[in-house]
């Protein structure tokens, strides 16, 4: 669960992308420092952050790196606030390497596993304006409230056509899935796959309608059943290609 920015200074400095990253428990200001490099392999930069006693203390580091199918730049960053490390990857929207902006988005890397569904309950709603909807997932451990958000980093049709979005403690949006359109090979009915990132793991559902719900607003959420029928790239998980 893990969002944030980064933007490219304009003067070329020891500093040379500075950034925010959220989660549902921090919101972190960070830099990123160029490094001697000792391989073709090594970091770019240091990711450095202040802590709470005013102290600069270096918490990971990042590469430049390319998109093997798109060809687009992007910095991919290891990260260790002290809960252990995690992997994020600061990518550009179509706009803004167009405008050549120097403003990247963080978003999770590829997640590492799938959780057993269990018991959980959940509903999605509809949206009347910008084709988003609004939902709730749940279980006896976790409660999430979350939208689904339209992709616009979508340019292949393999990739989610949604983003999952919950709220930082400071409420900044943050990612922590990704959602599909679907129609059912045996029934013709439109439903949506989502992948989300919950506090006990990844977990997969789909949201559908029933008899009653049909050509309303509101989808019911349940546990994920194979049955051949999910989108191709919905393996990937929390992954948006740049």
């Amino acid at each position: 669960m893990f969002a944030g920015t980064l933007t490219r200074n304009v003067e070329i400095a020891a500093v040379q992308y500075t950034g925010m990253i959220h989660s549902t428990r921090f919101d972190i200001a960070i830099q990123l420092e160029a490094r001697a490099k000792m391989s073709e392999r090594s970091p770019d930069f240091d990711v450095t952050a202040v802590n709470k006693s005013g102290r600069k203390v270096r918490i990971g580091t990042a590469w430049n790196e390319t998109g093997n199918t798109s060809g687009n730049p992007y910095i991919s960053m290891q990260i260790d606030v002290g809960l252990g490390p995690f992997r994020v990857n600061a990518v550009q929207t179509k706009e803004a390497r167009a405008a050549q902006s120097g403003e990247f988005e963080i978003i999770p890397l590829v997640s590492n596993g799938l959780m057993k569904s269990g018991s959980i309950s959940g509903e999605l709603t509809a949206m009347d304006a910008d084709n988003a909807f609004t939902g709730y997932i749940a279980n006896m451990m976790f409660d999430l409230e979350f939208m689904l958000i339209e992709n616009s980093y979508k340019s292949e049709e393999t990739h989610p056509d949604y983003r999952i979005e919950v709220s930082s403690p400071r409420g900044t949006p943050i990612r922590v899935g990704s959602a599909w359109m679907a129609k059912s090979s045996r029934t013709g009915n439109d439903y949506l796959s989502l992948l989300i990132n919950t506090p006990d793991g990844d977990l997969r559902v789909n949201a559908v309608q029933n008899e009653e719900q049909r050509g309303g607003q509101t989808f019911s959420i349940i546990p994920f059943i194979d049955s051949g029928e999910q989108p191709q790239d919905a393996g990937t998980g929390l992954s948006l290609v740049a």
